[in-house]
């Protein structure tokens, strides 16, 4: 049977959808999607932008002041056993701080430091120091000894950067 023609103020037949309201809801899925694509892309623009903000606004850190050395002087001179036979060991150390002062306390307390550095080095064993690695193990092991004896002097143990070996001779 062909369409009738609907007159106006008929009414649609029960369960029938109006011609219009399929079009209506694309409107809404479009506004929902943009909005969807509207929250993501200002997500992204925080995210990516927040790093940069906060580097900006980052204290600045202070420049380093210029390293300050102490050499130990004279060398230390120590002896060993290794493999029954006796070996010497001669070192030279210097100090690195950027603080005068906690230079000047180690110079004031040279005895106690010397001491210290001396049964340090008297008790290693020639096989270990004889490696590479031994000798950085010592490095490390000096400058803990000295930071100790830097405490207990009164200074602080971060003030004292490194511990150089400037000379290490082994027979």
């Amino acid at each position: 049977m062909p369409d009738a023609p609907v007159l106006a103020g008929a009414q649609a037949p029960a369960g029938a959808e109006p011609a219009s309201a399929g079009k209506r809801r694309i409107p809404w899925l479009y506004v929902g999607i943009g909005a969807a694509v509207l929250v993501v892309g200002l997500g992204a623009a925080l995210f990516l932008t927040r790093g940069h903000s906060a580097s900006a606004k980052a204290p600045a850190h202070k420049p380093l002041a210029p390293p300050i050395y102490l050499a130990l002087d004279p060398p230390f001179v120590v002896n060993f056993q290794a493999d029954q036979i006796v070996r010497f060991l001669q070192v030279s150390i210097e100090l690195m701080s950027r603080d005068q002062p906690t230079l000047d306390l180690l110079k004031n307390n040279d005895p106690v430091v010397r001491n210290d550095l001396l049964i340090l080095l008297a008790n290693q064993k020639y096989s270990a120091i004889a490696t590479p690695e031994g000798k950085e193990q010592l490095r490390v092991d000096a400058l803990a000894a000295i930071r100790k004896d830097l405490v207990q002097a009164g200074g602080d143990a971060k003030r004292l950067e490194a511990v150089y070996f400037t000379s290490f001779v082994m027979q």
